[in-house]
């Protein structure tokens, strides 16, 4: 893409963006050429004053959702393909899938770790297979609000918990729960300091065992609902065109 085509684009996106947020409380912002009304405008003063006031309130939120917006389009281009694998193979074949994978990491652990890993893991791949599953099923029987409150958190535990269980058993995969460590006083540190989370999360749980598990539940969880909201911000700003190319949506008379 030309430097001009990028700088279009970036242009049309920040304009769609502010636009939605006018929407919010004005009708009719995002216009197209070929709609009869065409875009709503103030006639009042007092009008002209609120539009104003609410416009000027979006520009920080557009400068705030915009790397979110980009984030949106990167998540979403490999959402498709996900989303095309899964068509095919079915909530079946999604299980089937995640269980072979999962069940791989569970006869490694049978042979690598004591029992009670083995055990561990097989019990975190089975959860993980019927997070996959879950999520399938919230993706394609229910609407927006349900994949992204249920499918993508599922998702995300689906691939987080096995490894993380593993770790806690493998001596060799002891990075991860130094990495988890060094996450979590960041969290506790910079995210989770207010109204006294952070005293409270470490006075109740210590990180080792079950509560390494929890706080990457407890990240798996969020980080869906974020993938989500940028996936469905993107679907908003920018809508899947026929042909499934993530290309601006411009005016032009024949769309």
């Amino acid at each position: 893409m030309s430097d001009g085509g990028l700088a279009e684009g970036i242009r049309i996106d920040v304009v769609r963006l502010h636009e939605t947020w006018m929407e919010l409380v004005f009708p009719r912002q995002r216009t197209a050429v070929h709609k009869v009304l065409g875009k709503w405008k103030p006639r009042t003063r007092g009008d002209r004053v609120k539009y104003r006031v609410w416009g000027a309130l979006g520009v920080p939120i557009v400068v705030a959702l915009y790397p979110l917006l980009l984030v949106g389009f990167a998540v979403r281009f490999n959402a498709r393909r996900f989303d095309s694998a899964t068509a095919k193979l079915g909530l079946i074949g999604v299980v089937v899938l995640t269980a072979l994978l999962w069940g791989g990491l569970t006869a490694l652990a049978r042979v690598r770790l004591a029992f009670d890993g083995f055990v561990a893991v097989g019990v975190a791949s089975a959860v993980a297979v019927v997070s996959a599953g879950l999520a399938v099923a919230f993706t394609r029987l229910g609407g927006r609000i349900t994949t992204v409150v249920f499918g993508y958190p599922f998702a995300m535990n689906a691939v987080f918990l096995p490894p993380v269980v593993a770790a806690l058993y493998d001596p060799s995969l002891s990075g991860v729960l130094e990495r988890s460590e060094a996450l979590a006083i960041f969290l506790l540190d910079n995210l989770l300091y207010v109204y006294g989370i952070n005293d409270y999360l470490r006075a109740s749980f210590s990180l080792e065992g079950i509560g390494v598990v929890l706080m990457w539940v407890g990240i798996a969880t969020p980080l869906g609902w974020l993938l989500g909201f940028v996936v469905t911000l993107a679907d908003l700003i920018r809508p899947r065109s026929d042909d499934g190319q993530d290309a601006p949506q411009r005016t032009t008379p024949e769309q």
